[in-house]
Parts: C-alpha cells; sequence; structure tokens
C-alpha cells in the first residue's frame, strides 16, 4: 500500500492554485501567471503557464524564515530562477535569467485577495459597556428642570 504524502500544514504554504505576476523592464505591466504549487517537506513542486508559455517548477521552502526559491522551466525553452519571502501575504521577491535579464514577483494562493493593491476593511470597536460609559449629561439639580408645555384639548 502506496503511503499519502503529507502536505504542508503552515497556512502559509497551502498546496493547491495559486495566480500572481512577475515584472519584466523590457515589457511593461503585470504578467499574470496561473499556477498549481504542492509544499511538500520543505520541496516546492508545481506547474502553471504565464504568456511565454507552460512551465514546471521545482525548488524550496524553508517555514522558519519563509525563504522560498525555485526553478521555473519553460517546456522547451528556457529557465528561470525564483527566490522570495512568505510573509503571510503569498511569495514576493525577484527572478532571474542567468546572466541575461531579471525582474520582481508576486504570487499568492487563488481565493487571496491581491496582497498588492489597496483595500477596505471593515472594523470597529466593540462598544464599552453602559456602566463603563460614566454620566453622559451633567448632573440636573431638580429646580433646574422644565416642565413640558402641557398640549391643548
Amino acid at each position: 500500500m502506496k503511503k499519502e504524502p503529507h502536505l504542508e500544514t503552515d497556512p502559509r504554504f497551502p498546496s493547491g492554485p495559486w495566480t500572481g505576476f512577475w515584472l519584466q523592464k523590457a515589457f511593461p505591466g503585470r504578467h499574470t501567471m496561473e499556477l498549481h504549487i504542492t509544499f511538500q517537506n520543505g520541496v516546492i513542486t508545481g506547474e502553471g503557464r504565464d504568456w511565454v508559455g507552460q512551465f514546471l517548477l521545482r525548488g524550496r521552502y524553508n517555514i522558519a524564515n519563509g525563504v522560498c526559491y525555485w526553478t521555473k522551466r519553460y517546456l522547451a525553452q528556457h529557465d528561470v530562477f525564483y527566490k522570495g519571502y512568505n510573509e503571510g501575504k503569498g511569495i514576493w521577491g525577484t527572478w532571474e535569467i542567468a546572466n541575461y535579464d531579471r525582474g520582481g514577483f508576486h504570487i499568492w494562493p487563488e481565493g487571496m485577495p491581491d496582497p498588492t493593491k489597496p483595500g477596505m476593511h471593515e472594523q470597529a470597536d466593540v462598544p464599552a459597556p453602559f456602566d463603563d460609559l460614566g454620566p453622559l449629561l451633567p448632573e440636573i439639580e431638580e429646580e433646574e428642570l422644565v416642565p413640558a408645555p402641557s398640549s391643548p384639548r
């Protein structure tokens, strides 16, 4: 009987579909990537695609410091080396094609909002218990009270 592999349990490294982009000075803008990544025992494996083509990836990750590195191998093309950090908002860092070019990247698990874009978050303080509010109005002496006008009948 084949033993099932133990996937990473650290919530920063969920196996499954990821998305993101890479940047390259020669081609301005974000270049979207779709990936399917497995994190297991410090090893990253996966596959994906972007406008350059389909690729495989293999590398390592470290849960103690969040450092990740891998090689993205385009099928029948070139390799790209990635090195980044995972601080709970996906993996960001730099890529390099040996002695040719380099740029930045950011990937994150599908379902997580794009961590590079500002977002609004709902937040409210829990109301204080009524007893803790203290007096809302200054003390009023009885002689200061004015009777309410009577309504005509």
